[in-house]
This record gives structure tokens, sequence and C-alpha cells, in this order.
């Protein structure tokens, strides 16, 4: 089960990719959209401003007149005019009944308020005009009835979640230490550079951006503003209402006769700056109140715009605090709410907007940078001097492949008077004896613990024990192309961080063969006091190996074609056992080679093919891409089905396809690629966890389907060549006309008793389909009996379908508890892919 934090960092990049565009565009429009009127004066002087010093403005039905008079056929929508002489008054208007304006669109324009002369269109009013609807639709067609106004209101959603979800994932381990909060270290490089920048700096910004995305939300969902006008018990301030269309049959508002009127009703008192709006053959009136530290720090009042009589009278003194949230909530949405300081502060909080989206991308991509392939394994790492029963440092070890094995007793080698054990000996009588414990263990699949650690994970279901004495550190290893990546690794660093053990430095994560993950653990080691002549925990080189074989396994199958390959190391040395990988450096296929130069434009030249075939093509690469971006393809790998003294690695490879159409990388450049007898580059893997038993007698029983086959077939191959204990098969395919791959050799093991028993499931055969996990509850008895006689079970296959069914089916055979036993004492092997 994902945990909370797992499933918050997930929404919270998954957001950050898809939202944090938009939220940047929105950001830095809605900085600049707050000092529209502040910018506009600076730049336009003689229209915006106007020199102090001369005749007092006019009265505003004098200057309304004035205004008529200049444009034949005028109707004014808005007029605003300062007590500040040095400012222009502003009208919006259009001409005509029908036709709007110039262009059809509504003016404005800035008046003289001493002469009433029209000055003209200010500069940067298209620009924006433009700002305006980046902000709020992002320019998309519809305007606020299009798609942009869904987007930017879900964008505002996810700055909400983003605040919220980063507080949480950024909680210091002493939240009470302002330190933690406030203080940005800048003598960090790389990730952790941006790291620091992005959880510090959301720190320094969170309240504001909370008030902005949670304010931002009113104008784009109705059921939000219901709710905001419920909470605060009143409702919305007619100023704020809906702006429809005037009515066809209203008729037009006498504005001089209104502003008579609203002058009589706040008996000529001084307003800072009043702003007259038409609307319906109404004219409201908004007059900010000297001093007001924003807009809407007004007297509004509404006027039939016919008769002159006052609509409504609200004055600002008898507003209450809910009526005054509603209608400043645009002001309270640029900052302008808490004054001059608040709207500056509201601004740089918005130009900050772009740093994180920029951060956020710049981690992710260092994230995804780090190679995705397993590290090579050692066979045996050496064996530490110290006894696990009696030393003071323990290296635990949660390993499914046997790098995180590697890795520990590598370790425990550099650390004084420390021994390697499994993680299932930790408990803790063993936890309250040692004094430090470094902890290396890699997730499997979706997040999941390694078959051994699995009965460890479950403890860690329960509360720790007291662990005040403990120092420990944490070596979290993972692939990244997986959801979860190093959940295990890090549940462990947190369960024993909450029974009070202090970690000796952060926990550490490792993807693949992460050459610099490696060093920096070696680093910490040595800083602690470990040795420090070991070389890198680097994996081996790749190897020349020599395409010998291919044959097709499956003709006329209807599922994909199943080839053996076979290759020969190049130099005729190698070695491997039973349930070891080789691991294959693909190349592209060149058709792919050659779609991509087509698409990029480059060069077609030999050296540039032959670096393309060995890298990673971005799909969304266009004209003008740089190759030197490209990154080189990590290998994949291929359970071994022969055994090593036959000098022959032989695999099992179903031919993919891939998103494009052309055969995937590995299958395709081993099934079709690569030609016989060419170099294939490629190393073993050492897979100890897969081994088979030391004690040849130890019955097994073999569980797989499909490619898996070939992961079984080196320990019959094994089993045939040393003699030993039972040994039964259970696979599965579709149909045996076609898909009944080493036939003969299965059947010469039964005949000759190798195999003690052997069930194949046909999927395509019958009436209905059966699977391999069907043939193994058929066999629920033989299995429980064969258990109980000692057998390891070993399952071959697919990681998604048969693995998990399977599970599922010898859970039910033997019951959880047992199964757990058994994968924690080795006796439950699987390789799955």
């Amino acid at each position: 089960m994902l945990s909370t934090r797992n499933i918050l960092f997930q929404l919270h990049w998954f957001l950050g990719i898809t939202a944090g565009l938009v939220l940047a565009v929105m950001g830095v429009t809605g900085a600049l959209i707050s000092f529209e009127g502040e910018i506009l004066a600076a730049i336009n002087p003689g229209v915006v401003t106007v020199a102090p010093g001369r005749t007092p403005p006019l009265p505003a039905p004098v200057l309304i007149d004035r205004i008529t008079a200049q444009v034949p056929g005028i109707r004014i929508g808005r007029l605003i005019v300062d007590s500040d002489s040095r400012r222009a008054a502003t009208v919006t208007y259009t001409v005509g009944k029908e036709k709007r304006g110039k262009g059809g669109e509504r003016q404005r324009r800035f008046v003289d308020p001493a002469t009433g002369q029209i000055l003209g269109e200010a500069r940067g009013e298209g620009f924006f005009e433009t700002v305006e609807n980046l902000h709020r639709w992002l320019a998309l067609p519809g305007h606020g009835n299009g798609i942009g106004r869904q987007i930017t209101g879900f964008a505002a959603l996810s700055l909400i979640f983003f605040a919220l979800s980063g507080l949480y994932l950024r909680w210091p381990r002493r939240p009470l230490d302002w330190r933690n909060w406030l203080v940005l270290d800048l003598r960090k490089t790389g990730r952790n550079l941006y790291r620091a920048l992005h959880a510090v700096i959301g720190g320094w910004v969170l309240v504001f951006y909370l008030i902005s995305a949670g304010t931002g939300l009113w104008w784009s969902y109705g059921w939000y503003r219901d709710g905001v006008q419920y909470l605060l018990g009143t409702e919305r301030a007619a100023a704020h209402g809906p702006k429809g269309k005037p009515g066809k049959d209203a008729p037009p508002a006498d504005l001089p006769l209104a502003w008579a009127s609203f002058a009589r009703a706040t008996a000529g008192r001084t307003y800072e700056q009043v702003t007259a709006t038409v609307r319906d053959g109404t004219v409201q009136f908004r007059a900010k109140l000297p001093g007001g530290r924003h807009d809407r720090v007004s007297d509004e009042l509404s006027v039939d715009g016919a008769t002159g009589k006052v609509v409504t009278d609200q004055r600002y003194a008898a507003r209450p605090l809910g009526q005054d949230i509603l209608t400043s909530v645009y002001e309270i949405h640029r900052g302008a709410y808490f004054g001059l300081i608040g709207r500056i502060l509201m601004a740089l909080a918005s130009l900050t907007m772009p740093l994180f989206t920029i951060t956020g991308f710049l981690l992710y991509f260092a994230r995804r940078r780090r190679k995705a392939a397993l590290g090579a394994v050692l066979a045996e790492a050496p064996p530490t001097t110290a006894s696990a029963d009696h030393a003071t440092t323990l290296v635990a070890y949660a390993s499914q492949t046997g790098t995180a094995e590697r890795i520990a007793r590598l370790t425990a080698q550099v650390l004084p008077d420390a021994a390697a054990v499994p993680i299932t000996e930790l408990d803790a009588d063993r936890l309250a004896k040692i004094r430090q414990l470094f902890v290396v263990a890699s997730t499997y699949g979706e997040g999941e613990p390694p078959d051994s650690a699995r009965a460890f994970a479950r403890t860690m279901a329960d509360a720790p024990p007291a662990l005040p004495d403990l120092r420990y550190a944490v070596l979290a290893l993972g692939d990244r192309e997986y959801q979860d990546f190093c959940a295990f690794g890090h549940q462990i660093d947190r369960w024993l961080h909450a029974g009070g053990a202090e970690r000796l430095f952060d926990a550490i994560e490792l993807d693949g063969d992460d050459a610099d993950a490696q060093r920096l653990w070696q680093q910490q080691l040595a800083s602690l006091g470990g040795r420090t002549d070991q070389p890198d925990w680097a994996p081996a080189p790749m190897r020349d190996w020599r395409l010998v074989e291919r044959r097709l396994l499956n003709p006329g199958s209807s599922g994909g074609p199943t080839w053996h390959i076979a290759l020969e190391p190049a130099d005729g040395h190698a070695d491997w056992g039973a349930g070891d990988i080789l691991e294959i450096l693909p190349q592209q296929d060149e058709r792919r080679v050659t779609a991509f130069l087509r698409a990029t434009g480059l060069a077609d030249m030999p050296t540039l093919r032959e670096r393309l075939r060995t890298s990673i093509l971005p799909a969304d690469a266009g004209p003008g891409f740089d190759a030197d971006t490209l990154r080189p393809l990590a290998h994949r790998e291929y359970s071994i089905a022969s055994l090593g003294v036959g000098g022959r690695a032989e695999l099992i490879v179903r031919l993919c396809e891939a998103e494009d159409g052309l055969p995937g990388l590995g299958s395709g450049w081993l099934c079709e690629g690569a030609p016989l007898g060419s170099i294939v580059c490629g190393r073993v893997h050492a897979n100890p966890a897969f081994h088979s038993p030391a004690d040849a007698a130890t019955p097994i029983v073999l569980i797989g389907n499909g490619t898996g086959l070939a992961g079984l077939l080196g320990h019959l191959r094994q089993r045939a060549a040393t003699g030993g204990g039972p040994a039964w098969l259970f696979w599965g395919e579709r149909h045996p006309d076609a898909d009944d791959y080493h036939a003969a050799e299965r059947r010469a093991y039964v005949e000759e008793r190798v195999l003690t028993g052997s069930a194949t499931a046909w999927s395509r055969l019958g009436t209905g389909p059966r699977y391999v996990q069907d043939a193994v509850a058929d066999a629920a008895g033989t299995i429980r009996q064969a258990v109980a006689e000692g057998a390891i079970l070993y399952v071959c296959g697919s990681l998604k379908g048969m693995a998990g069914d399977v599970h599922r089916t010898l859970t039910g055979i033997l019951g959880d508890d047992r199964l757990e036993e058994l994968a924690a004492t080795g006796r439950y092997r699987r390789d799955i892919y």
C-alpha cells in the first residue's frame, strides 16, 4: 500500500510537470497586471499623467459634456476621475448603437481633467490586454467561456495542492527551529541546490500562493463562489455581479444627471477617486475614500440613469467584514487589500513561480538522467572478519537480485568490527545490542520489498522498538522507471527514525549502477572511519560476445515470435551458474535511426549514425536538435538457460514491438538487428538469490511462463548434469502446436527422471484459458509435500499477471505465514520481469 507521503509526492511531481508551466505564465502576468497603472503612468507622461499647476479640474458633468462634444455618437460606459490633478481622467466608450467603436472594439482614452481634451491612447495598453488574456485564460479561443479558463482554474487548484503538499513533504525533523524553514544554503550545488531553492523559497511564499490561488478560483468556478458566499453568510456585492449585456430596450443613461445625484447623496464629499460605470441604464459609483489602502475602500452607490434617483447606497463604514471580503476579492487576489506592501510582496511571490517550474523540472531531469540499468553483482563478496553475533556494527541487506547484498558485504569490509546479515535477522534484541546499523535495501516492482524481506516489512507495520542509542544510515536501491523509486529503503529509514535512532547521514538513493551514488556512500563511510583503500564499487565492464545462433522457437504462433539465441564470449573466457543473468547492450534499429536523422535534419554521417545506434533517441526531437545531449542506452537483462561449462550463453527472447511500431530495443537487436557472427556487448550478472541449492539433494519446484522457461532450464540442465533430488516443472504458454519451446529436451528430462513431474498449461487450448497458476493449484498436494520435504520454490517469468497470480495461488496452498517464512529463508525465490 502506498504511504500518504508517496501519494502526495507523486501527485506533486505529476501536477508540477503538467500545471507548472501554466502557473509560471500566470505568476509573471499577474505581477505585471498588479502594477499596470504605475507602469502605464511611467511610460506615458502627458497622456496618463498631466502637468500640474494649471486651472482646477472640471466638474464631472462639465467634463462629460466636453468629452461628448468631441466624439459624435459616443456612449460612455465608464468614467474615472481622480482628485490628484496630475492624473488624467479615464473614459471608456463605444460609438453608435450597433457598431462598437473602431474596429468593433471598446475604446479607452485618457482625458485632460482641466480642459476635457481627449489625450489619446496610452502606449502599452495593447500589451497589457494581452497580458491579462494570458493570465485569465492563456489567450486561448473562447476567452472566459473557453478551455483556457478551465486550464487556469485547474492550475489554481494545483497551486493550493502544491503549497499544502509541499509543506507536508518538507516538514523538517525540528519544525520549531525557524532556520529549517527560512534559511537558504547557497553553498549547495546541483540537485541539492535545486531542492533547497524549491523547498525553502516555497516556504517563504506559501501564504501568498494560498491567498492568490484561493481568490483566483473565484472567477473560475461558480460552485466556489457560492461556497465562499455561504461560508461568509452574505451575498456578493452588486459591483461584483455578473456583467451581462445591456438590455436592448434600456434607455441611455444620463451620466451628468446621475453624477449630480451622486454629488448630492454624498454631500459633496471629497474622494480620492470616483469610478462611474454605466450598466443597464443604471450608473454605479465607486468612490475611494481618502487614504484608502486599495480601490475597494470605497462608498458604493447606484443611481437610476434616467431619473437620477439613488437606488442603493452602501457606505464603507457600514460594510460588514464578510461583505468587505466579497467586495474586495480582486484586491485580496493582488495583495492590495493589505496595502502597498502587500501588493509588492504578492507581486514578488508571483514572480517566483517560474523558479518552481524550473527547479522542479531540473530535479525531475536530474532523477531521470541516472541510469536505469542494474549494477553488476559479484558472485560472492569476500567474507568479513567480524562475527555477526559479536559485531558492534551490522550491515543489513534486503536484496532481490544480489546487488544490495554485494554492496552490503563491501560495506562491512570497509567498516571496523562490522558484519553483513540479511535484514530478516534484525529484531529488537539485535538492534538493542549494536551501536551502528547500515541498511542496504532494494525496492522491487511497484514499491514492494524484496521477497526475502517481506516478513521484515510486515514487522515495520508495528511501532519500532525504542532505539535511542542506535546510529544508522540507509542506502536505498531502486529503478527510476518504477513509480515508487526506493520506497522500501525510505520506509526503513522512517521506521528506524521513529524509534528514536539517530541518522548518521541522510538516506542515499542508488539507481542501477550509478557510480556517483556509490562513491557518495563510500565517502560517507570514510568520514566515519571506514577504509579508504578500496577502489570504486563500479560494475564490471561490458565485453564482446559473438552471436552464434538464432532459431525461431514458435513458427505459426498467434503470439509474438520467440527466438533461441546463443552467444559465446569473444575471448573464450566467461563463467556463470544456473540462475545468472546476461546483460546485453542493445543498438537502435537502423530504420529508427534514419527516421530520427530526417526529423532532426542532422547530417547522415557514419560517425553520427554509429553514435545514434547506441543512444536514447528522444521521441519529440525536431530540427536543430543537439546530438551532444544524447544519453547512452541502458542494458537489457535476460535469464541464461545454459550452464557456463558449455561456453555458450543461451537465451529465450520474445520479439517485442515498441510504441513506434518497430522492434523493441533489446529483443529487436538480438532477434533481428545483430547479424549472425557479429559482436554483441554484454556481461554476466551473478544472481545468487536465484542460484541452485548448494545441496544437490534438495528438491526444487520450478514455476514459470513464456520466456521465463530460460531461467528454469538452467536449473534443469544443472540437475541433469550433476544429479540430485526431485524436481517438478510447471510452465505455461499459448498452444502446444506452436509454442512448445524445447519440447524434446523437456520430454527427455521426464523420461530420464530428471523431472519427477511436469505440467504444462496452454492458455489457447480447449474451451477456456488455462494458466500456469491453474496447474499449480491442481498440484497443491504435491507442492505441500515437496515443501515439507525441504523443497525450494523457483518462479521465473512475467511480473504482470503471472507472478502475482502464482504468488496468490501459493499463498492459498501454503498459507501466507509459511510463504513468508520460505522467502525469508531463501526457499521461495523469484526472477521476474
